[in-house]
This record gives structure tokens, C-alpha cells and sequence, in this order.
């Protein structure tokens, strides 16, 4: 086993339909359907509240955004256990954070 890498330049964004405004690059799978990515959102793009069935990792690389009733800034990290309610998530400004999922996303949940 050996380190790899990924380049700058070579993180390609896709568009996430679902949620426009949205695109991401998945950079690693830590655990099976798990994933570390870079997500993008454009400034007033907004996700639902939602759950899943797994602890899920943020950190904000640049902009600010809105989570719940929390603002938070580039530097913000916070941690979501598995089920349990977040969001909505809505973009302030244009936003890219780093999201560690530990395990499968699960069927998007909206909750209310």
C-alpha cells in the first residue's frame, strides 16, 4: 500500500441535480459508501433539512453559511451524529466545505 494523491487541478466538479447550485468532487472513500468531498454552493442555494443514517464531518473551507439557526464562517467544523436533523443549509455567500461521511448516505431524508 502507498500514498496517493489528487492534484488541484485534477478535482473535477459534477453538478448535483438534486440540489442546484450544488457541485462536488468525492476524494476518498474512508469506509465502504462512505466518502470525504468537496462540496460547492453557489450564494443562495439552500439544502433541505435532512438526516442520515451516519455520522457526517463538515468543515468550511471558504464563505458562510447558514446551518440551522447556526451562521457559520470558513474555519467552522461540526459534526452531525447518524439521524439526527440538520439543516436547512443555506449559502450566504459562495461556500466550499469538506464533508466526511461514515458510511453510506442513505436515501436523502427530509425532514421537517
Amino acid at each position: 500500500m502507498e500514498q496517493s494523491f489528487i492534484d488541484f487541478e485534477d478535482q473535477k466538479f459534477t453538478n448535483l441535480d438534486v440540489f442546484p447550485g450544488t457541485s462536488w468532487t468525492v476524494l476518498a472513500e474512508p469506509v465502504p459508501e462512505g466518502s470525504i468531498h468537496r462540496l460547492k454552493m453557489k450564494q443562495g442555494t439552500i439544502i433541505p433539512p435532512h438526516s442520515h443514517p451516519v455520522d457526517e464531518f463538515v468543515y468550511i473551507i471558504s464563505g458562510t453559511i447558514k446551518t440551522g439557526d447556526r451562521l457559520c464562517e470558513k474555519g467552522t467544523f461540526w459534526k452531525t451524529p447518524a439521524k439526527v436533523r440538520q439543516g436547512p443549509h443555506e449559502a450566504i455567500t459562495d461556500v466550499e466545505i469538506i464533508t466526511i461521511r461514515l458510511g453510506a448516505m442513505g436515501e436523502f431524508e427530509q425532514v421537517s
